[in-house]
Protein backbone atom coordinates (compact mmCIF):
# COMPACT_ATOMS: atom_id res chain seq x y z
CA UNK A 1 0.00 0.00 0.00
CA UNK A 2 2.91 2.34 0.70
CA UNK A 3 4.19 1.87 -2.86
CA UNK A 4 0.69 2.56 -4.16
CA UNK A 5 0.93 6.22 -3.07
CA UNK A 6 4.45 6.75 -4.38
CA UNK A 7 4.52 9.71 -6.80
CA UNK A 8 0.74 10.06 -6.49
CA UNK A 9 0.59 13.87 -6.85
CA UNK A 10 0.18 14.04 -10.63
CA UNK A 11 -2.16 15.83 -13.03
CA UNK A 12 -3.76 12.56 -14.28
CA UNK A 13 -4.53 11.49 -10.69
CA UNK A 14 -6.16 14.84 -9.93
CA UNK A 15 -8.20 14.46 -13.11
CA UNK A 16 -9.37 11.06 -11.83
CA UNK A 17 -10.31 12.64 -8.48
CA UNK A 18 -12.24 15.32 -10.38
CA UNK A 19 -14.08 12.64 -12.36
CA UNK A 20 -15.20 11.03 -9.10
CA UNK A 21 -16.51 14.38 -7.88
CA UNK A 22 -18.44 14.74 -11.15
CA UNK A 23 -20.38 11.52 -10.48
CA UNK A 24 -22.77 12.84 -7.78
CA UNK A 25 -23.04 16.17 -9.64
CA UNK A 26 -24.12 14.31 -12.77
CA UNK A 27 -26.55 12.13 -10.81
CA UNK A 28 -28.25 15.06 -9.05
CA UNK A 29 -28.57 17.06 -12.27
CA UNK A 30 -30.09 14.10 -14.11
CA UNK A 31 -32.54 13.26 -11.32
CA UNK A 32 -33.68 16.88 -11.11
CA UNK A 33 -34.42 16.89 -14.82
CA UNK A 34 -31.48 19.08 -15.81
CA UNK A 35 -30.68 16.66 -18.63
CA UNK A 36 -28.76 19.16 -20.75
CA UNK A 37 -26.38 19.99 -17.90
CA UNK A 38 -26.06 16.33 -16.94
CA UNK A 39 -25.08 15.51 -20.54
CA UNK A 40 -22.46 18.26 -20.38
CA UNK A 41 -21.00 16.88 -17.13
CA UNK A 42 -20.97 13.37 -18.60
CA UNK A 43 -19.22 14.61 -21.74
CA UNK A 44 -16.67 16.44 -19.58
CA UNK A 45 -16.06 13.26 -17.58
CA UNK A 46 -15.61 11.18 -20.73
CA UNK A 47 -13.27 13.75 -22.29
CA UNK A 48 -11.15 13.97 -19.14
CA UNK A 49 -10.95 10.16 -19.13
CA UNK A 50 -9.63 10.35 -22.69
CA UNK A 51 -6.90 12.90 -21.93
CA UNK A 52 -5.61 11.76 -18.53
CA UNK A 53 -3.92 8.67 -19.94
CA UNK A 54 -2.31 10.68 -22.73
CA UNK A 55 -1.00 13.23 -20.22
CA UNK A 56 0.36 10.45 -18.01
CA UNK A 57 2.26 8.85 -20.87
CA UNK A 58 3.49 12.05 -22.52
CA UNK A 59 4.79 13.66 -19.33
CA UNK A 60 5.91 10.43 -17.65
CA UNK A 61 3.30 10.72 -14.89
CA UNK A 62 2.18 7.10 -14.89
CA UNK A 63 1.69 5.90 -11.30
CA UNK A 64 0.41 2.79 -9.53
CA UNK A 65 -2.33 4.86 -7.91
CA UNK A 66 -3.37 6.22 -11.30
CA UNK A 67 -3.64 2.71 -12.71
CA UNK A 68 -6.24 2.03 -10.02
CA UNK A 69 -8.03 5.39 -9.88
CA UNK A 70 -8.77 5.58 -13.60
CA UNK A 71 -10.73 2.29 -13.86
CA UNK A 72 -12.44 2.93 -10.51
CA UNK A 73 -13.66 6.32 -11.76
CA UNK A 74 -14.81 4.63 -14.98
CA UNK A 75 -16.74 1.94 -13.18
CA UNK A 76 -18.39 4.24 -10.64
CA UNK A 77 -19.47 6.53 -13.49
CA UNK A 78 -20.82 3.62 -15.53
CA UNK A 79 -22.70 2.18 -12.53
CA UNK A 80 -24.32 5.57 -11.88
CA UNK A 81 -25.33 5.97 -15.53
CA UNK A 82 -26.74 2.45 -15.74
CA UNK A 83 -28.73 2.81 -12.49
CA UNK A 84 -30.22 6.14 -13.54
CA UNK A 85 -31.17 4.90 -17.00
CA UNK A 86 -32.62 1.69 -15.58
CA UNK A 87 -34.83 3.69 -13.20
CA UNK A 88 -35.88 6.14 -15.91
CA UNK A 89 -36.54 3.48 -18.58
CA UNK A 90 -38.42 1.20 -16.18
CA UNK A 91 -40.76 4.10 -15.39
CA UNK A 92 -41.34 4.97 -19.08
CA UNK A 93 -44.82 5.03 -20.56
CA UNK A 94 -43.65 3.50 -23.85
CA UNK A 95 -44.08 -0.29 -23.61
CA UNK A 96 -40.94 -1.28 -25.54
CA UNK A 97 -38.73 1.20 -23.70
CA UNK A 98 -40.06 -0.01 -20.34
CA UNK A 99 -39.60 -3.69 -21.22
CA UNK A 100 -36.10 -3.00 -22.52
CA UNK A 101 -34.99 -1.41 -19.24
CA UNK A 102 -33.74 -4.78 -17.91
CA UNK A 103 -30.68 -4.66 -20.17
CA UNK A 104 -29.17 -1.92 -18.01
CA UNK A 105 -28.98 -4.50 -15.22
CA UNK A 106 -26.23 -6.20 -17.25
CA UNK A 107 -24.07 -3.07 -16.98
CA UNK A 108 -24.84 -2.68 -13.29
CA UNK A 109 -24.02 -6.29 -12.38
CA UNK A 110 -20.88 -6.40 -14.52
CA UNK A 111 -19.43 -3.22 -13.03
CA UNK A 112 -20.35 -4.14 -9.44
CA UNK A 113 -18.65 -7.52 -9.87
CA UNK A 114 -15.50 -5.91 -11.30
CA UNK A 115 -15.34 -3.27 -8.55
CA UNK A 116 -15.89 -5.84 -5.77
CA UNK A 117 -13.44 -8.34 -7.22
CA UNK A 118 -10.88 -5.61 -7.92
CA UNK A 119 -11.09 -4.53 -4.26
CA UNK A 120 -10.67 -8.17 -3.20
CA UNK A 121 -7.56 -8.52 -5.38
CA UNK A 122 -5.99 -5.40 -3.87
CA UNK A 123 -6.80 -6.69 -0.36
CA UNK A 124 -4.88 -9.92 -0.98
CA UNK A 125 -1.92 -8.20 -2.62
CA UNK A 126 -2.77 -8.57 -6.30
CA UNK A 127 -3.25 -5.81 -8.85
CA UNK A 128 -6.37 -5.73 -11.04
CA UNK A 129 -5.47 -6.14 -14.70
CA UNK A 130 -5.11 -3.01 -16.80
CA UNK A 131 -7.69 -2.38 -19.50
CA UNK A 132 -7.15 -4.43 -22.65
CA UNK A 133 -8.27 -3.33 -26.11
CA UNK A 134 -11.71 -4.86 -25.53
CA UNK A 135 -12.07 -2.96 -22.26
CA UNK A 136 -11.13 0.34 -23.89
CA UNK A 137 -13.46 -0.31 -26.81
CA UNK A 138 -16.33 -1.22 -24.48
CA UNK A 139 -15.76 1.92 -22.39
CA UNK A 140 -15.72 4.14 -25.48
CA UNK A 141 -18.89 2.51 -26.85
CA UNK A 142 -20.61 2.83 -23.46
CA UNK A 143 -19.93 6.56 -23.16
CA UNK A 144 -20.85 7.24 -26.81
CA UNK A 145 -24.15 5.34 -26.66
CA UNK A 146 -25.15 6.66 -23.23
CA UNK A 147 -24.49 10.24 -24.32
CA UNK A 148 -26.70 9.55 -27.33
CA UNK A 149 -29.44 8.24 -25.05
CA UNK A 150 -29.24 11.21 -22.70
CA UNK A 151 -29.53 13.50 -25.69
CA UNK A 152 -32.12 11.76 -27.92
CA UNK A 153 -33.72 8.73 -26.21
CA UNK A 154 -37.52 8.76 -26.00
CA UNK A 155 -38.81 10.06 -22.64
CA UNK A 156 -35.23 10.60 -21.47
CA UNK A 157 -33.32 12.75 -23.95
CA UNK A 158 -32.69 16.45 -23.47
CA UNK A 159 -32.98 17.24 -27.17
CA UNK A 160 -35.90 15.09 -28.32
CA UNK A 161 -37.46 18.21 -29.82
CA UNK A 162 -34.71 17.97 -32.44
CA UNK A 163 -34.61 14.19 -32.99
CA UNK A 164 -35.72 11.01 -31.23
CA UNK A 165 -33.81 7.75 -31.57
CA UNK A 166 -36.03 5.15 -33.28
CA UNK A 167 -36.83 2.37 -30.82
CA UNK A 168 -35.27 -0.33 -33.01
CA UNK A 169 -32.02 1.61 -33.27
CA UNK A 170 -32.05 2.20 -29.50
CA UNK A 171 -32.40 -1.54 -28.82
CA UNK A 172 -29.59 -2.38 -31.28
CA UNK A 173 -27.14 0.22 -29.90
CA UNK A 174 -27.65 -0.67 -26.24
CA UNK A 175 -27.58 -4.43 -26.98
CA UNK A 176 -24.29 -4.13 -28.89
CA UNK A 177 -22.82 -2.09 -26.03
CA UNK A 178 -23.92 -4.75 -23.54
CA UNK A 179 -22.31 -7.47 -25.66
CA UNK A 180 -19.06 -5.47 -25.82
CA UNK A 181 -19.11 -5.10 -22.02
CA UNK A 182 -19.51 -8.85 -21.59
CA UNK A 183 -16.66 -9.52 -24.03
CA UNK A 184 -14.48 -7.02 -22.15
CA UNK A 185 -15.31 -8.73 -18.85
CA UNK A 186 -14.34 -12.12 -20.25
CA UNK A 187 -11.07 -10.67 -21.65
CA UNK A 188 -9.93 -9.84 -18.08
CA UNK A 189 -10.29 -13.44 -16.88
CA UNK A 190 -7.10 -15.00 -18.37
CA UNK A 191 -4.72 -12.41 -16.86
CA UNK A 192 -6.59 -12.47 -13.56
CA UNK A 193 -6.39 -16.27 -13.43
CA UNK A 194 -2.67 -16.06 -14.27
CA UNK A 195 -2.05 -13.79 -11.27
CA UNK A 196 -3.89 -16.16 -8.91
CA UNK A 197 -2.07 -19.15 -10.38
CA UNK A 198 1.36 -17.54 -9.95
CA UNK A 199 0.63 -16.44 -6.38
CA UNK A 200 -1.18 -19.46 -4.97
CA UNK A 201 -0.69 -22.42 -7.28
CA UNK A 202 2.89 -22.16 -8.51
CA UNK A 203 4.96 -25.24 -8.06
CA UNK A 204 7.37 -25.23 -5.18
Amino acid sequence: MKDLFKNWNTIPNWISFARMIMIPIFGVLFWKGEIGWSVFVLFLSGFSDFIDGKIARKFNQVSDLGKMLDPVADKLTQITIAVLLYLRFSAAEDGLVKTFSWIFLIFIIKEFVMVAFGAFMVAIGLRPSAAEIYGKLATFAFYAVMLLLFAFAPEVGAFTNIWVIPETLLVILVSLTAILCIVAFVSYLPTTYKQFKEKYFKKK
